[in-house]
């Protein structure tokens, strides 16, 4: 199967709280939770950027060739996952889970009460 930003906007607009923009234009897609971007979909479409749990998680999976640095986002645990890197939905659902829980992570206990109690 292969995996489109039509794929990603759907997976992403099922997280709780989780709400869609394009403040860089049309063309680029962004999710937030709590006003913190956890995915971004760019103009060249070549892949999905993510946000890791950590540094180290990113530079393995670009290591071993399951991503690239992100453009722009250099620091943080922020990498390019190309569309032909994903084997199947369910890996592309667990990058965005991953990254959305590593986000919502580093919300305030108040953010997160807020988030979970408009769900």
């Amino acid at each position: 199967m292969f995996m489109t930003v039509e794929i990603a906007n759907e997976i992403c607009g099922t997280l709780t709280g989780a709400t869609h923009g394009t403040p860089f234009g049309e063309g680029v897609d962004v999710w937030k939770v709590g006003d913190k971007m956890f995915v971004l979909i760019g103009l060249r479409n070549a892949g999905i950027t993510v946000k890791c749990a950590d540094a180290d998680t990113a530079a393995m999976l670009i290591d071993v060739g399951a991503a690239l640095p992100a453009p722009y986002l250099k620091r943080g645990g922020w990498v390019l996952i190309p569309w032909d890197t994903i084997k199947d939905r369910s890996e592309m659902e667990h990058r965005i889970q991953q990254s959305y829980d590593t986000v919502f992570a580093g919300l305030t206990k108040k953010k997160q009460a807020e988030i979970t109690a408009a769900s």
